[in-house]
């Protein structure tokens, strides 16, 4: 039958009114026999086919929609976690005739300041708008409509089909998850069983999967009330150490910024705002996964209470609680701050993310997934340093377990610092472990008796910065005469303390200039710390035998844990390298007093490239006998794994392979082209300081052109030398380095090649150094006749320090979080410190 529109009709359908075809059923009619679920969008669940009809009554009418997954992978690489959350969006429900579409508005984009509705309109149509899905109307009554809900639910919202190598949801193979589908008064939470199918799963899934054809994860979806207006924004100011939310406001009057910049964080405020002390009217309050074991459990719940030391020094008395999740409440339930307990096939990245009302910054909801095998990589650390079973078992107290649970009650508090709206400070090592928020090495002492100790490992406690962090972001300051002022005079006052803050995109860059802001370091200065570090490692290995494994461990091993232990410098290494063509300085305004930024000191520049070139000494990188012949091949059962050393020898231990790799961690990040570049600046404004010609031959003259070792040690000193050679090719031939950089570079391997051609014609050189000179030779040889066509051997990488995974939706993992990136939920973190 064909059905007309009358005019009236179809001028009903263009506005969005109400209109029901003559053989549309009521609501009732439709959904009889179905269980009635009522809520904030209030459901029907049909239990004989597996459907949900959605019933709305809000038209127009915004509010949050959030995805999420609540049954994972369980593959770092990967990176689809059990209670991960995804986007968040708000969304608006619009009639159009026959159909409800799902409406995003861009938020990006306001005209917030004006009472002219044509001006308001004018922004809007200015910039693009989603519309995130479309449904069918099945059933009304009056202004409310019954639509099919289950499509939308069955999609792949989560976006994890291109991530497990295109395999697409298979509709026969899923359906709704009664279990996680609840409704509450203000947010309504939908839960689906989704398999995928298909051909071309990457080894990645097959190693976490039953069947690779057919992987199964349950997606949650949640409806929610957005806040009412009570919510007071507070402006982002770089130096207070927050993430922020950002949008153009073209209603901002001529000559001021158009770019509106708040901070993220909870509500919270005082029961007596005039009291220096009171308690909240609401306190912000954590719940941990029950499925959490003891003593993890207890020591998560401590680290994560630390943050009421904050609270209160910002004047709130019990604003912060961390209790149990009642069986009875499902973790992805906005209403909950989660932190969750993720299993993983191996080690990974740990994730502060939140819930964030997009229009105001306002977090709604704090969600935290730390990794479970964090504990067992800190014991295995741990395990190494002290070589503990003499005897063949610890017996009494376990300095291991300790010192990894110290670990986890730090990064707990780290974790739920991120979802209380703080970036990473990275300054704060340096400034007597001020902030939770950076990453911790362990802080290994030595005994007069020059064993180690762990006793002090990780600091207890919130940091200082913290406090005024936290000061800063959640102070009530609504009596001041001038809120910017009180501000202002909060981080002033921090600042004057000698506290700093220096975030991710400064401390992460292999070519970063900031002395202070490094990961996985302690001690204010990073040349007296390489000293120690060097030490702690010298004794480790002194003491390194089969006394680090448990009896009846393979002898195999030996070598995951001396992995650690040999590379135990390695952040050590990027934290003393900064100082080499380094600056300080801070995230200072205009007026506020902070002075500009500043040179290092050339003489504790040369003293860092000193430390630096200390870990390219053969005597350093050099293994003892005793240790290379009691590690055998890995048996049956006991494969090989990205944990342990890149090899040329397999399936023998190739000790030169491990010097081979430690060399080039260090080569690396010296031979770095934008701390190149700082060189050659600092050299072209004052003489006195550190150049690039010195810095090279300074590094030449310390390996190539040292006197040769003997015997062991000489062929580590020329494996050093190769990889040198290798990342100076580099560095020459990088188009992204300054045109003077790679000129001076290149002057300097034309040198060297010369030289080589000449030291190869002593006759008192060995076979072995003629040899090493003359390869060298040829290589540059090469080099100049081909340039940049040349591809070296890459010397071995070193295996992962950081915890393994993408990263996914972060930097945490691999560069730094944006702080404007409103979606990406997942602040990454520390596993553990090498």
């Amino acid at each position: 039958m064909v059905r007309r529109l009358t005019a009236l009709t179809l001028l009903l359908c263009l506005f969005g009114l109400p209109v029901f075809a003559q053989d549309t059923p009521t609501i009732a009619e439709k959904t009889e026999g179905m269980e009635k679920v009522e809520g904030y969008f209030s459901y029907y669940w049909n239990e004989d086919t597996g459907k949900i009809w959605l019933e709305i009554a809000r038209f127009d009418t915004e509010f949050l929609y959030v995805n999420s997954l609540t049954a994972g992978l369980g593959s770092n690489d990967i990176g689809l976690d059990r209670n991960q959350l995804g986007s968040e969006r708000v969304v608006t429900f619009q009639r159009r005739g026959p159909k409800v579409m799902m409406v995003q508005p861009n938020y990006d984009y306001r005209a917030t300041d004006t009472d002219n509705p044509l001006e308001r309109q004018a922004v809007e149509d200015a910039f693009a708008r989603s519309i995130i899905w479309d449904f069918d109307v099945a059933a009304g009554q009056g202004d409310t409509v019954l639509v099919d809900m289950t499509p939308f639910l069955l999609r792949d919202a989560h976006n994890v089909s291109p991530r497990i190598g295109g395999l697409s949801v298979d509709a026969g193979r899923s359906y709704i998850y009664p279990e996680g589908t609840m409704n509450f008064p203000q947010n309504s939470e939908f839960e689906a069983t989704l398999t995928y199918t298909g051909r071309g799963a990457s080894g990645e899934v097959y190693s976490v999967t039953p069947s690779a054809d057919a992987v199964t994860l349950r997606q949650h979806h949640s409806f929610v009330q957005l806040p009412d207006d009570g919510y007071e924004p507070r402006t982002f100011d770089p130096r207070a150490g927050y993430f922020g939310t950002s949008y153009q406001d073209y209603t901002t009057p001529i000559g001021t910024s158009i770019t509106k910049r708040y901070i993220t964080r909870h509500r919270l405020k005082k029961q007596n705002p005039g009291s220096s002390m009171s308690a909240p009217v609401e306190p912000i309050v954590y719940y941990l996964d029950p499925g959490t074991p003891e003593p993890v459990r207890s020591a998560l719940l401590e680290g994560a209470r630390w943050w009421d030391q904050a609270f209160e020094a910002a004047g709130y008395r019990n604003a912060f609680r961390v209790e149990m999740l009642p069986d009875s409440a499902h973790p992805m339930d906005v209403r909950y701050n989660v932190i969750n307990w993720v299993h993983r096939s191996t080690r990974g990245w740990s994730y502060g993310s939140s819930v964030v009302d997009p229009r105001t910054g306002e977090i709604i909801k704090g969600h935290i997934t730390l990794g479970s095998l964090r504990v067992r990589q800190d014991y295995l650390i741990a395990e190494g340093l002290l070589a503990p079973y003499e005897e063949g078992s610890v017996g009494g107290e376990d300095p291991m377990l300790e010192m990894s649970l110290a670990r986890i009650r730090q990064l707990s508090a780290h974790e739920v610092g991120h979802t209380l709206g703080l970036a990473h400070n990275f300054a704060a090592s340096t400034n007597s472990r001020a902030s939770v928020m950076d990453y911790p090495a362990p802080r290994v002492t030595i005994n007069a008796d020059s064993t180690l100790n762990l006793d002090n490992a990780y600091d207890t406690g919130i940091g200082e910065w913290d406090k005024a962090a936290i000061s800063y972001g959640y102070a009530d300051v609504s009596g001041a005469p001038d809120e910017e002022r009180a501000l202002n005079r909060i981080l002033q006052n921090a600042y004057a303390d000698g506290l700093r803050f220096i975030s991710d995109s400064d401390a992460r860059p292999a070519g970063g200039a900031h002395p202070r802001a490094h990961l996985w370091d302690n001690g204010e200065s990073a040349v007296q710390q390489m000293d120690h570090i060097l030490n702690v490692r010298r004794i480790a290995l002194n003491n390194f035998s089969e006394e680090v494994i448990k009896p009846g461990m393979p002898m195999a091993t030996l070598e995951d844990a001396l992995v650690p232990i040999y590379l135990f410098h390695r952040y050590q290494l990027d934290a003393t390298a900064k100082l080499i063509g380094g600056v300080d300085y801070s995230y200072n305004l205009r007026g506020d007093g902070r002075p500009g930024p500043k040179a290092v000191d050339p003489e504790i520049q040369r003293a860092a490239l000193q430390r630096m070139l200390k870990t390219l000494d053969p005597a350093t990188l050099h293994l003892p006998d005793r240790i290379v012949e009691i590690i055998p091949p890995r048996p049956i059962g006991y494969s090989g794994s990205r944990e342990l050393f890149n090899s040329h020898t397999d399936p023998a231990f190739d000790p030169l392979g491990a010097a081979e790799t430690a060399a080039h961690m260090t080569a690396g990040v010296l031979l770095n082209a934008e701390r190149a570049a700082r060189l050659v600046d600092f050299g072209a404004r004052d003489s006195a300081n550190l150049d690039l010609g010195e810095y090279l031959d300074t590094i030449v003259n310390h390996t190539w052109k040292a006197q040769m070792q003997p015997g062991y040690l000489g062929s580590i000193q020329n494996t050093v030398n190769y990889v040198v050679l290798y990342h100076m090719m580099n560095l020459a031939a990088d188009e992204d380095a300054s045109s003077q950089v790679r000129a001076i570079t290149n002057l300097k391997l034309e040198s060297l090649r010369e030289w080589m051609q000449s030291e190869a014609e002593n006759v008192q050189a060995t076979e072995e150094r003629i040899a090493s000179l003359l390869y060298g030779y040829r290589m540059l040889q090469q080099f100049r006749d081909e340039g940049e066509m040349f591809m070296p051997t890459t010397p071995l990488s070193p295996p992962p320090g950081s915890p393994i995974g993408s990263g996914q939706n972060s930097s945490e993992g691999a560069a730094a979080v944006d702080a404007w990136d409103r979606d990406a939920a997942f602040l990454d973190c520390s596993f553990g410190a090498w």
